[in-house]
């Protein structure tokens, strides 16, 4: 569910658009702001997870979730719903890292864990993947406001049996929570977002985006600043030794960069473009779900353990890349099984083996005294490189789409081959995003797998991470 309601408002998006009235930039940030959050604020989670009890914080953010979808789902206007969709953010990093933490600290590294991972990483892939469908389905039946009230009864449901199917658990460390250090490095992810979004109306030289990019990165070098400072950072700085997790967070934004910014446009495009309706545009990418679920359930937990992390993630972004890469040829009047339906199956086959091989790379070698913030890196990563993705993809595509624009009043398929046009830049940019995780993993992961099972990193920083009391 929380994976599922970063995509299944990309259906809805047209519509959205024609009843709120938002403009073309103003989309972006109905997905953004929920990534954002949810990212900045992971880490966040997952220290409060090892102080408060795991149990005790899922339970929570459950909670905080489906009070953030009953507001977005009442929204009248714009700013009201991005800021239900900040609280549902800060719900789901709550959730997230909780839940992680939970399923390592039950099975032990090896075979038990990966078949566990393989099953989490389906169902996180299955809910970025079927989000469109479940948004089409519900845009098409009950109306775009359902995407977010549906999550209400569902979220009572589980947070009624958390209490009666998690085990209580134990608080794993105490000592106090950086605060300061989460506000200040989601600040900084929002204004550099802000920047690039606005880049397309105002140019990069103009003194908004510059002043707003600076301003960005300021907050970000406070984040660094306060990391050295406080006693018990969200990111410790000696976690930047185990290579394989530095690795795997770098693998991690780019592999959900590309893919859900090519989600976003992709649905643009079917409906915007290519006429669909928001159920058939959700059907259609359909054999990506399926395709994904297969991979990270059933083949991804095998391959990793024939050939490594590394290696599934340059075959998995190998294949994401060519079906982006075919993606960017597509005609404005793209037929569903010459055009699309290679390039959705070959994103499914991508997602699917990298989810689950990034999932493995980052916690291995990582002992469970520190299986929370490891969980809450890895995590952020995913989705911090979702909205970053998401906000360069679409600018790129928006920035050809926007200058190739005829006047107003032209013909249809005039406005459809500047969309087009805009959609092949989209997909070219995602192509690098994609081709730079699998020569990441390939050069610097690969090397770092060979380390990875040493224990002396994870004692040294294990040590600072549980203060005395």
């Amino acid at each position: 569910m929380m994976i599922l309601d970063l995509v299944v408002v990309n259906v809805a998006l047209p519509t959205m658009q024609r009843v709120l009235h938002l403009g073309s930039s103003d989309l972006q940030w109905v997905v953004i702001t929920y990534g954002l959050t949810f990212g900045g604020f992971l880490l966040l989670g997952g220290r409060a997870a090892d102080l408060l009890g795991r149990r005790n914080v899922l339970a929570a953010g459950l909670a905080v979730f489906t009070t953030g979808s009953l507001g977005a789902g009442v929204a009248g206007s714009l700013l009201p719903l991005l800021a239900a969709r900040a609280v549902q953010g800060l719900g789901a990093a709550m959730v997230v890292p909780a839940a992680l933490s939970i399923l390592t600290g039950t099975f032990a590294e090896g075979a038990a864990r990966n078949r566990a991972l393989g099953i989490f990483g389906g169902v996180a892939g299955a809910g970025a993947c079927l989000g469109s469908v479940v948004g089409g389905i519900l845009v098409d039946g009950l109306g775009w406001r359902w995407i977010f009230l549906i999550n209400v009864p569902i979220g009572i449901v589980l947070g009624t049996l958390v209490f009666h199917r998690v085990p209580k658990g134990e608080r794993t460390h105490r000592g106090s929570a950086d605060v300061l250090g989460a506000m200040t490095v989601t600040t900084g992810l929002l204004g550099i977002v802000f920047a690039i979004n606005r880049s397309v109306d105002y140019g990069w030289a103009s003194l908004t985006t510059l002043g707003v990019l600076v301003g960005g990165a300021a907050m970000l070098g406070l984040f660094v600043i306060v990391e050295q400072r406080v006693a018990v950072p969200i990111i410790p700085l000696s976690m930047l030794r185990l290579r394989n997790l530095t690795a795997a967070n770098i693998i991690a934004v780019l592999v959900m960069g590309s893919f859900f910014g090519m989600a976003y446009l992709g649905t643009l495009f079917l409906q915007q473009v290519l006429g669909y309706s928001p159920l058939r545009a959700g059907a259609a990418v359909l054999v990506t779900a399926v395709v994904s679920v297969v991979a990270s359930m059933t083949i991804a937990p095998r391959v990793v353990g024939r050939i490594g992390a590394a290696r599934t993630l340059v075959i998995g972004q190998s294949s994401a890349a060519a079906g982006l890469l075919y993606l960017a040829r597509v005609p404005f009047h793209a037929g569903y099984w010459t055009d699309l339906f290679p390039a959705f199956l070959a994103a499914g086959i991508g997602i699917g083996l990298s989810g689950v091989a990034v999932q493995i790379a980052a916690f291995t070698g990582v002992n469970d005294r520190i299986s929370g913030i490891a969980g809450g890196m890895i995590s952020t990563a995913q989705e911090v490189g979702s909205a970053l993705g998401l906000a360069v993809i679409a600018t790129a595509a928006l920035a050809v789409s926007g200058a190739s624009k005829p006047a107003s009043g032209t013909l249809r398929a005039a406005h459809a081959l500047a969309q087009t046009a805009g959609f092949h830049r989209g997909a070219l940019v995602a192509a690098g995003f994609s081709i730079a995780a699998a020569l990441i993993a390939w050069f610097q992961l690969r090397p770092a797998e060979r380390t990875a099972a040493s224990p002396v990193p994870n004692e040294s920083i294990a040590e600072p991470l549980v203060p005395a009391a």
